[in-house]
């Protein structure tokens, strides 16, 4: 049987004119295809990725209470440690541990007329006791970025714009994020939802999964499981991409299957754009631009072209105890997105 999640080589890029069209094309049918595909050649050595994972698991080893000094609920950005079941994906609890983390950068001073989105920005928490962890991640974070950045531009050419067509939405301050992730194993659990149904909002996620299955895609009205491959990255498109490519491009629903009877870590990376954008729509040439369907809005769950806009509304959906905290005035006026 064929596999459903196929497997790219992204150093085709560079063996030459032919293979690299070839590539491009392979590119763009995985991605409206399932969604998801298997990213080999990428370029960070086994040795990176055992780095991250083993500081993952020092990380997730660490006493609760420890872990606990910096939980996301003391963070207006949703930075922080977020205990099992804390995390809701369509109102339901998300049976995972993790540690959510973005781009250091200095809180936007806030007054009259400021957007509400400009809370987001701001500092990481990191725990004291394992000080080799936030190098270990924000390396990873550059590493992640730059392998981002050259799928995004080769989406742009497989779409026949400009390699550069998508520079102007996250040059500069991009915003992206990543977690570290430990679904405990089922029989430590109160379900079999590691994380439920869900689209990833950004342009690109790139995850990186030890040996232990769970990850599914839908495919054809199926769960199709998307095992690890030793060496490679998973990679799906992000309702961004969806959003620019009029729907030619699809974010694939998937979730997460908590294994049982052993623990899961996985490290998601999401390259998204800054959060001041606005996501253009591409002119694709007539043949693609025909195929295009318009991108699927849940109407629970409606798509903003406004970057900002789109980041707090999935935010304050998944984090309602961040919410209460630090978005009461939005809450209670309603004036949030959610």
């Amino acid at each position: 049987m064929a596999r459903i999640v196929p497997v790219l080589d992204l150093s085709r890029l560079e063996q030459g004119a032919s293979e690299r069209r070839t590539f491009l094309f392979d590119l763009r049918t995985a991605a409206r295809d399932v969604g998801f595909f298997y990213l080999s050649g990428h370029g960070i050595s086994a040795v990176e990725i055992d780095e991250v994972l083993d500081a993952s698991r020092r990380f997730f080893a660490l006493p609760e209470a420890v872990k606990l000094a910096i939980e996301m609920v003391k963070s207006p950005q949703f930075r922080g440690y977020t205990r099992t079941g804390g995390e809701l994906t369509k109102g339901k609890a998300d049976w995972r541990e993790q540690l959510d983390i973005g781009v250091e950068r200095r809180p936007i001073p806030q007054g009259p007329g400021i957007p509400a989105w400009t809370r987001l920005q701001g500092p990481n928490q990191w725990p004291s006791a394992l000080p080799e962890l936030k190098p270990a991640l924000l390396a990873w974070q550059t590493k992640a970025t730059a392998v981002a950045v050259r799928l995004l531009k080769a989406f742009a050419l497989s779409l026949d714009q400009a390699e550069d067509a998508f520079d102007p939405v996250y040059s500069g301050e991009p915003n992206h994020r990543m977690k570290i992730v430990r679904y405990p194993g089922r029989d430590a659990t109160g379900g079999d939802q590691g994380v439920g149904a869900h689209k990833d909002g950004g342009f690109l996620t790139l995850l990186l999964q030890d040996d232990n299955k769970g990850l599914q895609v839908e495919y054809d009205g199926s769960w199709v499981n998307v095992d690890p491959i030793p060496g490679t990255l998973v990679v799906n498109i992000g309702e961004l991409l969806e959003l620019a490519s009029n729907g030619y491009l699809r974010a694939t629903v998937h979730h997460v299957v908590t294994p049982a009877g052993v623990e899961r870590i996985s490290v998601p990376f999401f390259f998204s754009a800054r959060l001041d954008a606005t996501i253009p729509l591409l002119t694709l040439p007539e043949e693609l631009a025909a195929e295009a369907r318009g991108p699927a809005s849940d109407p629970d769950n409606p798509l903003f072209r406004d970057v900002g806009t789109n980041v707090l509304k999935s935010r304050l959906r998944s984090h309602p105890d961040v919410a209460r905290r630090h978005y009461a005035d939005l809450l209670a006026t309603r004036a949030s997105p959610v």
